[in-house]
């Protein structure tokens, strides 16, 4: 197997751009060894980099303008208008702009069918991690079918009718601790505006005029460790920690950067995150404003034919922790004890929970390095959040994640011990 996977992958990286090699890349990422092989191979190679999954799941870069660009001028039909006040915006820059730009409806109340499209087409979400996110969020946050990108909806959209309380009301289920730009609940009483001194320390962590995967990974260790010293109620869960607070950084420079045929990875300036973002002015004098995200003129979204997908993700995500272990927490008090480490109600608690006993023995610490391991304890975690309102639809979620867990060739859990977890402040709250 790790022969054949080896094999798939060099071949597929050694192939010119006369052969493309996306379909060969693709039958390598559904072997649960793809990123053992992957990591090895940027081992040998040398790279110490936050994007080194790029070399991997990019390796031929390509740049096509007609079917790259996004039109949103006028007449296109995705012309910016500002939201009104009955319209929900919420803690995600990328959903605020999709319905700005009518890619979502613009009163901000989509269904599955509607995320899939924007996310995929729009900026290049891969189908797995789409359907994925899609799923959760109409399931934890919504209606089964629907959800909310702000807050609860109106009874117009639903709201009396279980339409739940949307992604700003999924503090530590959805949505996470450690935001790039927006503030803790339990800290600052809400999740979902744009702090404009997070937005500078952003800017002020990319020098040079761009900002990259390798500045938003440092400036995700200086929240991180900000968040330890001032958040009491700080709470790095199996699921919240280890998948959704990396995709807040990840899915900046993924989805916002700009493709062009000098830069066909891509390339994010201040200026298209300032826009992206809702931000107007200059570093160190920002202003924001509020759910008013736009996605940016001339603006090419990356290559569909590298749809940004769950494996891809997961390179990036073990790239970063590669730079900065603490992002799965190994080699905490002990060596038995690991993710989720949070505080317990005053800063600089930081205190973690005994894998072992979290999984009911399937896991420990040291597994979290092998292979997809980490990513399989955050989606079995995830099976188990606790719903807006009780559906059967809950076997939407369940199914989805048994898909991605079957492709990882995750050992099954039978749960998550929750009692394991009820010592963080941070997380109690997000169950009430």
């Amino acid at each position: 197997m790790k022969f054949s996977t080896s094999h798939k992958l060099v071949a597929a990286m050694a192939t010119t751009a006369t052969a493309f090699p996306f379909a060969a890349l693709q039958d390598a990422a559904r072997d649960p060894k793809i990123m053992e092989i992957a990591n090895e191979h940027l081992k040998r190679q040398g790279v110490a980099t936050a994007d080194a999954a790029t070399l991997v799941f990019e390796p031929v870069p390509i740049f096509n303008a007609e079917k790259q660009y996004i039109d949103i001028s006028e007449g296109s039909g995705h012309a910016y208008v500002a939201p009104g006040p009955n319209d929900l915006r919420g803690p995600c820059p990328g959903l605020n702009a999709f319905a700005n730009h009518g890619f979502l409806p613009h009163n901000g109340y989509a269904t599955i069918p509607q995320f899939l499209d924007a996310t995929m087409n729009v900026v290049g979400m891969g189908p797995i991690l789409a359907v994925f996110l899609a799923t959760f969020g109409a399931v934890i946050d919504g209606s089964g079918t629907a959800w909310s990108i702000g807050g609860t909806p109106p009874a117009s959209l639903g709201g009396l009718l279980g339409g739940g309380n949307g992604i700003s009301g999924s503090h530590n289920k959805y949505e996470s601790d450690a935001s790039p730009t927006r503030p803790d609940l339990y800290q600052e009483g809400n999740d979902y505006k744009t702090k404009e001194s997070q937005f500078d320390d952003l800017i002020n962590t990319s020098p040079g005029g761009y900002v990259d995967l390798n500045s938003l990974t440092d400036f995700r260790s200086k929240r991180f460790d900000q968040q330890i010293n001032d958040n009491p109620y700080f709470f790095n869960g199996p699921f919240t920690g280890v998948l959704v607070q990396p995709a807040a950084y990840t899915f900046i420079y993924r989805f916002m950067a700009n493709h062009s045929e000098e830069h066909p990875y891509g390339q994010l300036s201040y200026d298209n995150i300032a826009t992206w973002f809702g931000m107007t002015g200059e570093p160190g004098a920002w202003t924001a404003n509020q759910g008013q995200e736009k996605i940016p003129e001339n603006w090419y979204r990356r290559a569909l034919e590298y749809p940004y997908d769950n494996f891809y993700f997961f390179g990036d995500v073990i790239n970063a922790a590669a730079l900065h272990p603490k992002f799965l927490d190994v080699g905490g008090p002990s060596a038995d004890r690991c993710v989720p480490y949070s505080n317990t109600g005053t800063t600089n608690s930081f205190t973690g929970v005994d894998i072992s006993n979290l999984t009911g023995g399937v896991l420990n610490a040291g597994d979290l390095t092998q292979g997809n391991k980490f990513a399989c304890l955050a989606f079995q975690a995830a099976a188990q959040a606790k719903p807006d309102v009780l559906l059967g639809a809950i076997t939407q979620l369940t199914n989805s994640i048994g898909d991605i867990t079957s492709k990882l060739a995750c050992p099954q859990l039978q749960g998550i011990d929750d009692e394991q977890l009820t010592q963080f402040p941070g997380y109690a709250k997000s169950q009430q």
